[in-house]
C-alpha cells in the first residue's frame, strides 16, 4: 500500500496569513523549525502525518478535507475512536495510529467498527435504563418520538433530499445566498399551477391538493412564511424523493411514516432556503455567527441554528454541533446531536444547563462552558425565543434554543471567544439528566440516579437530602 504524499504549502500559508500568524511563531507551535516550514509552504517538502495530525487537532475544521483528499479516511476515523476517554489511561500516539491504518488497515477498520459497536450499545443501554426508570417501554414509543430517533440515527443529515433540494435552490435563487420569496412563489403558481392566498387562519399553512389552493397566515414572521412556502414547495418538487425515504425506513405505523413526511419536507425546505454548500462555506467564514447567517439568508434564528446541526455530509461536514429545543417547562421538544453529547430521550435536561436560563430571558444570547461526567467539554450558546401567536386569544410560544461543539472547535466558534477553555475550573459540570447522571457531588438533583443506592442520614442535612451510594 503506497502513502499519497500530500503537499499543502498554499494551503498552510493561507491558515497563517488569514490568521495572522507569524512563521517562526507558527513553526513553534507545530513543533518545527522555521526553515521547515517555509520548505512546506513552498511545497519543497511534503506533510508527514505526525505534522499532519498536528494541524487537524489544532485547526480540525479547516484541515478535515486534506486527510480524506489524501485517502485519509481510515486514520481519521481511527484517531476519533482512540481519542474516546475509554482509552485515556495508555493513549496512542499519533504516529502509532497512523501506522496502524497504513500497515494494518483491516485491523483498524475493525478497531473501528467496534468502537462504534460499542458506543451504540451505551446508548442502547441508556434508552433501555431511562425507559424503564420513566415507565415507557421501548416497543411503545409515540410515533413522534420514533421519528424524532429516525433523524438522530440518520445523523440529521439525508444526501438524497440535500442534495436534491441544493439544485433546487440553485434554480431559485440567482446570485443571492438564498432564494427569495418570490421567486419561491414565482415557481409554485408557474410550474405547479398553485394559488397562494395570504388570509387569517388558524393553520399557519393550509394546502388542499384537489383544488391546487394554498392558504398562508399573513401573521407569521417574513422568515415564517418564506419557510411555508419552501416547505410546499420542497413536498412537491421533491414527492418521489421523499416518498423512497419514507418507503426505506423501518417506521411501519401510518402515524409515524406520515410525520415523517412532514419532517423530511421541513427538512428539504431548510435545504432549498439555506443550501449545503454555500450555506457551510459562509458559516465558516462569519465562525457560525447566528445573527449574521440568519441575517444573510433571510431565515428565523432557530431555523439556522438548525441547519447547521444538519451539515454532516460525508466529505464536506462542517462542524458536529449540537442542538436542542427547550420549552419553558424544560422538556427538550427538538434535539439533535453530531457530538459525543448525548441528550436524555424521556424526560427533563440536566438543570445546570444554560438553555434553562435562557428561556426565561427572551433575546438574549447565553455562553456556556461545559463538562460532561466523561471529561469532554463543549462550547455552546443558548437563546431564549417567543414566537408570536398572531392573536391576543392565543398565547406566544416561548422557549429556548441551544447550540454547541466540542471545545477542541472553540476556534470556529464565535461565541467562545476570550473563553479559556481548558481552565480547570471554568467549566460548569453537567449531566445528561439526573436519572443517568454518575455525579454524586451535585447538589442539583431532582432525583437520585436509577442504578445507585441512596444513603439517608437522619441527623444530617445536605442540599439534597440523601447521598449517592
Amino acid at each position: 500500500m503506497t502513502r499519497q504524499r500530500i503537499f499543502a504549502g498554499s494551503r498552510l500559508k493561507s491558515l497563517r496569513h488569514d490568521r495572522g500568524i507569524r512563521q517562526a511563531d507558527f513553526a513553534a507551535t507545530l513543533d518545527i523549525s522555521t526553515s521547515y516550514l517555509s520548505q512546506i509552504e513552498h511545497d519543497d517538502r511534503p506533510l508527514t502525518p505526525a505534522l499532519l495530525g498536528r494541524l487537524q487537532k489544532l485547526f480540525p475544521l479547516g484541515w478535515e478535507e486534506v486527510a480524506a483528499d489524501a485517502g485519509d479516511r481510515r486514520a481519521g476515523a481511527l484517531r476519533e475512536a482512540a481519542a474516546d476517554p475509554l482509552f485515556a489511561a495508555q493513549p496512542l500516539a499519533p504516529e502509532q495510529l497512523e501506522r496502524a491504518a497504513l500497515q494494518q488497515p483491516q485491523l483498524a477498520d475493525q478497531f473501528v467498527a467496534l468502537h462504534a459497536a460499542y458506543r451504540r450499545a451505551g446508548q442502547r443501554l441508556q434508552i433501555i435504563d431511562e425507559a424503564l426508570t420513566g415507565g415507557t417501554a421501548e416497543g411503545s414509543r409515540l410515533p413522534w418520538e420514533e421519528v424524532r430517533d429516525w433523524f438522530h440515527d440518520a445523523g440529521n443529515y439525508v444526501d438524497t433530499i440535500d442534495r436534491a433540494a441544493e439544485a433546487l435552490a440553485a434554480e431559485l435563487r440567482g446570485d443571492a445566498p438564498s432564494p427569495s420569496i418570490e421567486s419561491i412563489e414565482r415557481r409554485l403558481q408557474g410550474a405547479l399551477g398553485i394559488s397562494i392566498v395570504y388570509r387569517q387562519s388558524q393553520s399557519l399553512r393550509d394546502f388542499d391538493a384537489t383544488m391546487r389552493h394554498l392558504v398562508i397566515d399573513p401573521s407569521q414572521p417574513p422568515e415564517s412564511r418564506r419557510f411555508q412556502l419552501a416547505h410546499q414547495y420542497a413536498a412537491l418538487a421533491l414527492a418521489s424523493e421523499i416518498a423512497a425515504v419514507v418507503e426505506a425506513s423501518p417506521l411501519r405505523t401510518t402515524a409515524a411514516r406520515q410525520l415523517l413526511h412532514v419532517g423530511l419536507a421541513n427538512y428539504a425546505a431548510g435545504a432549498v432556503l439555506m443550501p449545503y454548500a454555500a450555506f457551510r462555506a459562509s458559516a465558516r467564514a462569519v465562525r457560525h455567527d447566528i445573527d449574521r447567517l440568519r441575517l444573510d439568508y433571510g431565515v428565523s434564528f432557530e431555523q439556522a441554528c438548525h441547519r447547521l446541526s444538519t451539515l454532516q455530509r460525508p466529505g464536506a461536514r462542517g462542524i458536529p454541533m449540537f442542538f436542542c429545543r427547550v420549552d419553558m417547562a424544560g422538556n427538550i421538544t427538538k434535539r439533535h446531536s453530531a457530538t459525543r453529547l448525548q441528550f436524555a430521550r424521556f424526560g427533563g435536561a440536566c438543570p445546570l444547563w444554560i438553555v434553562h436560563e435562557a428561556a426565561a430571558i427572551p433575546d438574549r444570547i447565553l455562553f456556556q462552558l461545559a463538562e460532561t461526567p466523561d471529561g469532554l467539554r463543549y462550547v455552546s450558546m443558548a437563546k431564549g425565543l417567543v414566537k408570536p401567536s398572531g392573536s391576543y386569544a392565543r398565547s406566544p410560544r416561548r422557549y429556548a434554543v441551544a447550540l454547541g461543539c466540542e471545545a477542541q472547535y472553540a476556534g470556529d466558534f464565535v461565541y467562545a471567544d476570550g473563553v479559556d477553555v481548558n481552565a480547570p475550573q471554568a467549566a460548569t459540570r453537567i449531566g445528561p439528566s439526573c436519572r443517568i447522571c454518575p455525579r454524586d457531588d451535585c447538589d442539583q438533583r431532582a432525583f437520585p440516579p436509577s442504578d445507585r443506592p441512596i444513603l439517608v442520614d437522619p441527623d444530617r442535612r445536605d442540599v439534597v437530602p440523601y447521598r449517592i451510594g
